[in-house]
């Protein structure tokens, strides 16, 4: 039950973080978008073209939020979960992890994303990549990867504090 109600904390938190930032200006998760989007952005010349998919700002935006999930996570399921061995807190935060991760594919990206006119890039409206649901589903398996390495170093801590 108590990671049923970390998890929709979670969610809101993520909603929260997420939404209203796409909402205002689309372009700053156009890495996030499906690969057809975002040539279409560099040929408009909406953004410009670079080797990689996300900026230096990006990655140190995302590995933040990671080192961020990592050590309150660990504090949280300490405190509230009474996680004490690597065990319980590595199968605590990758359910959260997953709980969350499954929410953004399915909720975020395919219901909201795919469907919603308001995160549409001015020039790519008419773009049928905005519905490629198995870009989205791709992603949340990337995501469900990268919470390993992230829900271990949770695990870690909490077998050591």
């Amino acid at each position: 039950m108590v990671v049923m109600i970390e998890s929709l904390i979670g969610i809101l938190l993520f909603t929260i973080l997420i939404v209203p930032l796409t909402l205002k200006n689309p372009l700053i998760s156009v890495g996030d978008y499906p690969p057809a989007i975002r040539e279409k952005c560099i040929e408009l010349g909406l953004i410009e073209k670079r080797e990689q998919r996300f900026t230096r700002a990006d990655i140190i935006r995302k590995g933040t939020a990671l080192l961020v999930f990592v050590f309150v996570f660990a504090f949280i399921l300490k405190q509230f979960n009474g996680a004490n061995t690597f065990w319980k807190g590595f199968r605590d935060s990758y359910l959260i992890w997953l709980i969350i991760d499954w929410y953004d594919a399915l909720i975020l990206d395919c219901l909201w994303f795919c469907h919603s006119k308001k995160v549409r890039i001015p020039g790519t409206e008419d773009m049928e990549e905005y519905r490629d649901y198995r870009f989205h589903i791709r992603q949340s398996c990337i995501g469900m990867a990268l919470g390993l390495p992230a829900c271990l170093a949770v695990g870690a801590l909490t077998a050591i504090f």
